[in-house]
């Protein structure tokens, strides 16, 4: 039997089917104090965090091989694409923040609270294929890295990524802040790494700045065209929406129309300068990857062609060493996030609570299976072909997070005063179909059925 909350400022029951049971993460729900009368920029840090959180999804290792590929095959042409699919995060991570201070709901609990059973139970299982797909890319990636350092075969790397959900754990015990400081840590390190690497590499300005600028070519040359949906794809992921609803909510804010309002500003703000990280990084690794072998005999397919070649083509011992630190640090921080996204979406659909050591556990061997049995089997050569099927699956459980997150976002009955404005739903709306039709053509691509839907022999 679910309880309805005593917040009375949660939007109006009669707007759900469900009244909302208990809060997202209980242990930490609200633990994270705001006090009144703190000025603009010590508030600014207290709900700085979350949005770190979230923004490492858009930074993990299904995005290297993507933008690595796109910076190898065409200079510096498709970082309008990295700065498109950002923009796009930008304005989907600010609805998630609102839906989950407007309503006390993340949004696994909104899709189980407004679906029919059998809707919800669907949605959840194309959710955790997702969340899959994506350790998979992150837990890989994680043991590429310590293959490329220290030498530990792919197995036992994919192996060691387990004990992340102790980590978890122990820093989730002693305050989340914790949590949200390590991977603010290894985004910097990431970061670090990477502009190390473009000081390296010497990259044109001008070329560089050219490259932000949308061509038409992007979408006249198939071969441009489908690494910039892979980039899209790999950028834009459905994991990252359902946790940033969640996490917002470990901040101890006023349940009031004026406290959610502030929250909601704070919150977007945390989250856009966490997001610009994100870009830097991924426009580093295509800068770099431009930089270095674009126009030369070598092309760069896979991550470990990247790491073998960059300290002989740039001249310098220790660049493919930064190269593995800011891989390892990338997997390490996804799994990190990807863990919590696996505890939020299973309790927030099926509404049921486990130890959080055995629901952790449960989470992290779904991913690790997989990756443990095709690592075994094919070795290295088949960990490329890893992440971009992790990609192609995460492209087909898109559409099923974002449309219902612009449907109650947009809805007056759901958020009250909070609705999306009309500006903001038409955005929405029109991201929503792009990253739709996109990803329905990479699909088409990647199974061969647009050559087969044209005649093409």
């Amino acid at each position: 039997m679910e309880t309805s909350t005593s917040d009375p400022h949660v939007v109006p029951s009669q707007a759900w089917r469900k009244d909302a049971a208990s809060p997202s993460l209980p242990e930490v729900h609200g633990s994270i104090p705001v006090p009144k009368h703190f000025g603009f920029w010590r508030k600014m840090l207290a709900f700085s965090g979350p949005g770190y959180l979230v923004a490492v999804g858009y930074m993990d290792p299904g995005n290297w091989a993507t933008d690595l590929a796109g910076g190898s095959k065409f200079g510096y042409t498709l970082l309008s694409v990295i700065l498109i699919s950002n923009l796009m995060a930008i304005l989907l991570q600010s609805l998630c923040a609102k839906l989950g201070i407007v309503t006390g709901r993340d949004l696994a609990q909104a899709c189980r609270d407004h679906y029919s059973k059998p809707v919800a139970v669907v949605l959840w299982l194309l959710c955790e294929a997702a969340i899959c797909a994506c350790d998979l890319a992150e837990v890989v990636g994680s043991a590429i890295a310590l293959n490329l350092l220290f030498g530990i075969p792919l197995v036992w790397g994919v192996c060691i990524t387990v004990l992340d959900v102790l980590l978890v754990m122990f820093l989730q015990n002693k305050g989340f802040r914790y949590i949200e400081a390590l991977v603010v840590t290894l985004i910097l390190t990431i970061g670090a790494c990477f502009l190390a690497e473009i000081i390296f590499s010497k990259p044109s300005v001008v070329a560089v700045l050219g490259g932000f600028a949308p061509k038409l070519e992007i979408v006249t040359n198939p071969t441009m065209l489908f690494i910039a949906m892979g980039i899209l794809g790999a950028t834009v992921m459905p994991h990252n929406l359902y946790p940033h609803s969640s996490i917002v909510q470990t901040r101890k804010y006023e349940r009031t129309p004026e406290g959610k309002r502030e929250a909601i500003k704070f919150a977007t703000i945390d989250s856009t300068v966490a997001l610009m990280f994100a870009l830097f990084i991924n426009a580093a690794i295509l800068i770099v990857s431009a930089a270095t072998f674009h126009g030369t005999a070598h092309e760069v397919a896979e991550i470990q062609d990247a790491h073998k070649l960059l300290s002989p083509v740039l001249g310098v011992s220790i660049a493919s060493t930064i190269f593995a630190v800011a891989l390892l640090a990338s997997g390490q921080n996804s799994t990190l996030t990807g863990t919590l996204a696996g505890q939020i979406v299973m309790e927030g659909f099926l509404n049921i609570r486990l130890r959080p050591w055995l629901r952790r556990l449960i989470t992290r061997l779904i991913a690790i299976i997989p990756a443990v049995i095709v690592t075994a089997l094919y070795g290295e050569s088949k960990t490329t072909d890893m992440l971009v099927l992790s990609q192609v699956i995460l492209s087909l459980q898109l559409p099923f997070a974002v449309v219902p997150l612009v449907l109650f976002t947009s809805d007056r009955r759901k958020m009250g005063e909070f609705a999306s404005p009309a500006w903001v739903k038409i955005l929405a709306w029109a991201t929503a179909a792009i990253i739709i039709v996109l990803n329905v053509k990479l699909l088409c691509d990647t199974f061969g059925l647009t050559a087969w839907l044209t005649g093409a022999k």
